[in-house]
């Protein structure tokens, strides 16, 4: 069943399947990280002309069969969890990965998201093996692009040569999935960007955080003893003197959720 906004235009909805837990910080600050996530690809408009939907998948929530054909597009989540794990909601989630691509349903994954979306499609995930990646780090895109519609916010855009994003990882992509595009890389992590045709797109960094967020993340890592003080301390003076180029990364990922496509 179509949903009608106002104005005769067709509700489009979108499902956040969230692969974390949300933290105390982002649930008193932002409310969960479904309202970050809202509030980030969202259109923010008052007239209806979206909604969003969340499903927790690292609860072993995911939307049923019925649901799946109701939806534009999904979001899959960071996570602390390793996309190359084998809990059974991983797993679960690999299969609707699979599905999701075979409906040609438009699939935006964001870290932990990006990973699993390769690790379903036959790509291969595994520990970076250069370690943690926290604070701004400069990705240089492609050059060619492919000539997707959705990518003109990126031709249109480009900081360049390159465009500062905000990385919190210490798994990556090894391999990408046969057929997939890489549409991005940096110094530290060789696919931080890649797209499978037009309809899946997997974004390493966090175009969704905000450096609050972030920093939150990094003191509770330190105390955790995850990574020591000093690596923390070096993120907040990296955060004091450069900041990441969110809006050309909303933009991106904005553009692929809603760019129509011919075959739509």
């Amino acid at each position: 069943m179509k949903v009608v906004a106002e104005g005769g235009r067709r509700m489009r909805r979108y499902a956040l399947l969230l692969a974390a837990n949300d933290s105390e910080y982002v649930r008193k600050v932002y409310g969960g990280y479904f309202e970050v996530f809202v509030r980030a690809f969202g259109d923010g408009d008052s007239d209806g002309g979206e909604a969003w939907d969340l499903f927790r998948a690292v609860d072993g929530e995911l939307p049923r069969e019925d649901e799946v054909a109701g939806y534009d597009g999904f979001v899959i989540s960071g996570s602390p969890n390793d996309a190359y794990a084998d809990d059974l909601w991983i797993l679960r989630l690999c299969l609707l990965i699979r599905e999701l691509v075979a409906m040609r349903k438009r699939l935006l994954g964001i870290c932990f998201g990006h990973q699993v979306i390769c690790r379903a499609l036959g790509g291969r995930v595994g520990k970076a093996r250069g370690g943690w990646d926290i604070g701004i780090r400069e990705v240089a895109m492609a050059d060619p692009l492919p000539p997707f519609r959705f990518l003109d916010a990126v031709r249109q855009g480009l900081p360049a040569p390159y465009a500062k994003i905000t990385e919190i990882h210490q798994d990556e992509v090894w391999e990408l999935p046969v057929g997939a595009d890489l549409l991005a890389s940096s110094s530290k992590t060789d696919v931080e960007v890649f797209c499978a045709g037009d309809r899946v797109l997997g974004i390493q960094g966090h175009p969704e955080y905000t450096n609050d967020i972030l920093l939150n993340l990094v003191d509770r890592l330190s105390s955790a003893g995850s990574i020591t003080m000093a690596f923390a301390e070096d993120v907040k003076s990296q955060l004091e003197n450069t900041e990441p180029d969110r809006e050309f990364w909303l933009k991106l990922c904005k553009s692929f959720l809603k760019t129509e496509t011919e075959e739509a």
